[in-house]
């Protein structure tokens, strides 16, 4: 089957599609808020209505979560470049409509799992294809501009959901009340992709037109899995730190709510620390994706993993609502240098032709963080407590700022 195209000749650069570009960043806005309703919420659901004590238990639903979104960006990334971006986007907010009702629903912790499942589906599709469809429109001198507004949007909406759900658990209880918001963002954002999203295939054809020969030529997805996981030493060092990022932030996601808790924390102080990571990380990104888009995107991975790997430990040897404050101040910070600037990166390296399923392919290593993130926190809190998870986790992030200072080149395309 032949992708779609949008317009025959269609023009290239944010200026020229800024009207589609922000209807984008609403949507993805609101696939952010769909994770975001879980963020301050789950692990305490877990503890408090299910009775779970075993940190790899209550983990489950971060591992299902992981596993699922990652195989659907391979999967998104590769029905995009086949089939056109939108259908792919539309069938994403369809697999996320149950998700809200199936937690409000849940009868033990199995249904929670479950609504994981499609809730990794959902992102999967739907946040993929609106990564794939602003590297389309924007195309290749504005790419870390791009990225950043993206997941500014995206995990603006997470950390304003957690705020905002922590704040309504503490009031209203953990159920029903805080999904209800995520319902909400499933309904908007399927109409929204059906009524006011266009295909953007069109737009890669025009840049693959522009390329230089023989760059527009289509790889076979087992060649682009290979490519970007291993043989490029510039996309296997970002798929490799995209997957530490992504295991810090299951960390942020499912662990450290518990050991905030177990130290004291109410409801409503670690719904503050929930949303304070992804919200300076969502504001801070904006400007570190443009600056990439000067300076490069090396310099920016390798100091943002190194003040993760910081943060993380200082939240381990901290002991109060302050110092944690701080330090989940520095972890957005150095995720912001990180996260942007990586996707920018791989669709440096990636050929039109091929761009996305090789986004999708290292989106699939980003997001096994989180699996990878739920075994390691689980196995090493069970056997030795949360803070031993906790400085693990730090210095897995140090190593991995190494890897890409000696493995991968300057990816950024001069203007």
């Amino acid at each position: 089957m032949t992708r779609p195209a949008a317009s025959p000749l269609p023009e290239l650069g944010l200026r020229a599609n800024l009207g589609q570009f922000a209807i984008l960043v609403g949507v993805n806005a609101l696939v952010g808020g769909m994770v975001g309703q879980e963020r301050s919420i789950l692990p305490l659901l877990a503890v408090d209505v299910f009775g779970l004590s075993s940190v790899a238990a209550i983990l489950t639903y971060l591992l299902a979560f992981g596993v699922t979104k990652a195989f659907a960006n391979l999967v998104a990334g590769a029905l995009a470049d086949r089939h056109g971006r939108r259908p792919v986007l539309v069938a994403g907010w369809l697999v996320g409509l149950p998700v809200p009702l199936l937690l409000i629903w849940a009868p033990d912790w199995g249904w929670v799992v479950a609504a994981n499942v499609l809730l990794g589906l959902h992102q999967g599709l739907a946040w993929s294809t609106t990564v794939i469809m602003k590297i389309d429109l924007v195309g290749p001198r504005r790419r870390g501009l791009a990225m950043g507004l993206n997941e500014a949007a995206g995990y603006g909406a997470v950390a304003v959901t957690a705020l905002a759900t922590g704040a309504i658990a503490a009031e209203l209880g953990l159920r029903p009340v805080p999904f209800l918001v995520g319902l909400a963002y499933a309904g908007l954002g399927l109409m929204a992709s059906v009524l006011l999203v266009r295909e953007t295939s069109g737009h890669v054809d025009r840049e693959g037109q522009a390329a230089l020969a023989g760059s527009g030529e289509r790889l076979p997805w087992r060649g682009v899995v290979v490519r970007t996981s291993l043989r490029d030493p510039s996309l296997s060092a970002a798929s490799q730190a995209g997957l530490v990022n992504n295991l810090n932030d299951g960390l942020a996601w499912g662990v450290l709510p518990l050991y905030f808790a177990a130290a004291g924390l109410s409801i409503a102080e670690i719904g503050v620390l929930a949303a304070v990571y992804p919200g300076v990380w969502a504001v801070a990104q904006i400007g570190t994706g443009a600056w990439s888009d000067r300076v490069g995107r090396k310099r920016l991975i390798v100091a943002g993993m190194l003040i993760q790997a910081a943060a993380i430990a200082v939240i381990a040897a901290g002991s109060s609502f302050e110092v944690w404050l701080a330090a989940a101040v520095g972890l957005g910070v150095g995720t912001a240098l990180v996260y942007p600037t990586l996707l920018a990166a791989v669709a440096d390296v990636a050929a039109p032709a091929w761009r996305g399923s090789a986004v999708g392919v290292y989106r699939l290593w980003r997001d096994l963080g989180f699996a990878a993130g739920a075994v390691l926190a689980g196995v090493v809190a069970d056997a030795a407590g949360l803070a031993a998870a906790i400085w693990v986790v730090a210095a897995l992030t140090a190593g991995s700022g190494l890897v890409v200072l000696g493995r991968m080149r300057e990816t950024r395309v001069a203007a």
